[in-house]
């Protein structure tokens, strides 16, 4: 395969990707009596969502419901959007068993995969959905790990069989990581940087002479031309770099990136993104951060503090949350986000944009807001109604709708519950 092709099917794909393959519920579905929490416009009281084919085709708080629409009684209840997680690894990696299935890392001497398109290993089957999608997250970015650059992330919808049902966008970004512990060829974190810009200007030099790396004319690259071609895309600003980076200093790297190369970057981690906040707003980069947790894991960390999420959002940075919790946050507590967005609010940002960042903001960020994160006509119909507020601890999702079809998920936490609902009749108290 030559690189022109090369070239050519890597701008194919930033410009069409993955055709999403939707499984239609063919059915209309009204869900009425709620209060509707459409995220892009105020809530309505007593509002309905009525829902044809997989779709939202109407939200508002007098419409007309279909004779043959199956009625849903929300009376009581709140209705939001699907949840959005902005950085999980569901799909990719699964529970421990022998060596563990882990199909989020690409094998490279210099930890640099740009080539790795992560989705093609997605278990649409993984055991760990099933719990997230229980408790209202609907969509999530499944990203791959490891290395200097780890490779191309997808967007996601929790539902269907196959893969190509569940991609709504791929790829959704490029992922590159500054930190204690990044490129396995770059341990200094200045070695690191320098790297990232290297490869961005080797992109920069293959995207304008193309037909001379067919010739044999071109000057050598210590990336392949698949690499190279799958970097072309960044460079054009139509996939971001998703850079993980805490430390403040590190941060400020990546915004020079940005400016340097005029490519969109977005920044995940973030623990010390607040003491930047400005010149992350100034620079219009949004951020991917967590509000569980204030404990530094590293020395890149030490300035974390949970109110992070709000001196952004004040700041004007665009915010998507993401687990930074204890244990597990990525996969099988991927269902903590709107815990995430619970803290949030106690650490001062508003109910409102809690919602916002694990709904519209995800969306927006990663380019898939026609299609999820709010209640609008024309959107997939992935709906969450819930007994309560999402972000309260008791509270459950009593019905999560995906593409229009209602999920009636059985979790591995739902069989364990139902094995021991009894006790063993020899069982004594302690």
């Amino acid at each position: 395969m030559t690189s022109r092709t090369l070239y050519v099917m890597a701008a194919a794909c930033a410009a069409a990707f993955i055709a999403p393959v939707s499984t239609l519920a063919a059915q209309t579905v009204a869900i009425t009596g709620g209060k509707v929490y459409p995220v892009s416009g105020p809530p309505i009281e007593n509002g309905t969502v009525l829902i044809k084919d997989g779709k939202i085709v109407a939200v508002g708080a007098n419409i007309t419901v279909p004779a043959d629409a199956e009625k849903v009684d929300a009376s009581g209840k709140w209705v939001t959007p699907g949840l959005v997680d902005a950085e999980t690894q569901l799909g990719l990696v699964e529970v421990g068993f022998g060596a563990g299935a882990n199909e989020s890392r690409a094998r490279s001497e210099q930890g640099i995969t740009p080539d790795f398109t992560s989705w093609d290993g997605l278990n649409p089957r993984s055991v760990l959905i099933p719990p997230a999608r229980e408790e209202g997250v609907t969509s999530v970015m499944s990203t791959p790990g490891g290395g200097l650059i780890a490779g191309q992330a997808a967007m996601i919808d929790l539902f269907g069989d196959t893969r190509a049902e569940m991609i709504l966008r791929a790829p959704a970004a490029m992922i590159a990581s500054i930190g204690d512990e990044g490129g396995d060829g770059a341990p200094a974190k200045g070695q690191q940087i320098a790297k990232l810009r290297e490869i961005l200007q080797d992109t920069r030099y293959y995207q304008k002479h193309v037909a001379e790396f067919d010739r044999g004319q071109s000057r050598q690259m210590p990336l392949n031309p698949g690499s190279l071609a799958a970097l072309v895309p960044v460079l054009e600003g139509k996939v971001p770099l998703l850079i993980n980076a805490d430390q403040a200093s590190d941060i400020q790297s990546a915004i020079d990136l940005a400016k340097e190369f005029g490519i969109k970057v977005i920044i995940g981690g973030g623990e010390e993104a607040w003491e930047v906040a400005d010149r992350l707003a100034a620079a219009k980069i949004p951020v991917l951060a967590g509000a569980e947790s204030n404990i530094p894991s590293s020395f890149s960390t030490l300035g974390a503090r949970q109110d992070n999420v709000a001196l952004l959002r004040k700041a004007g940075v665009e915010v998507a949350l993401i687990g930074n919790g204890a244990g597990d946050e990525s996969l099988f507590n991927v269902r903590n986000i709107r815990y995430e967005a619970g803290n949030a609010v106690g650490y001062g940002l508003s109910w409102n944009d809690a919602l916002k960042a694990i709904t519209q903001a995800p969306a927006e960020i990663f380019g898939v807001a026609d299609k999820i994160g709010t209640l609008q006509a024309g959107h997939e119909a992935n709906v969450v109604v819930w007994d309560g507020d999402p972000f309260e601890f008791a509270t459950r999702a009593v019905a999560v709708y995906v593409h229009g079809k209602k999920q009636n998920d059985v979790s591995r936490q739902d069989l364990l519950t139902k094995r021991y609902e009894q006790l063993p009749p020899s069982y004594g108290k302690p």
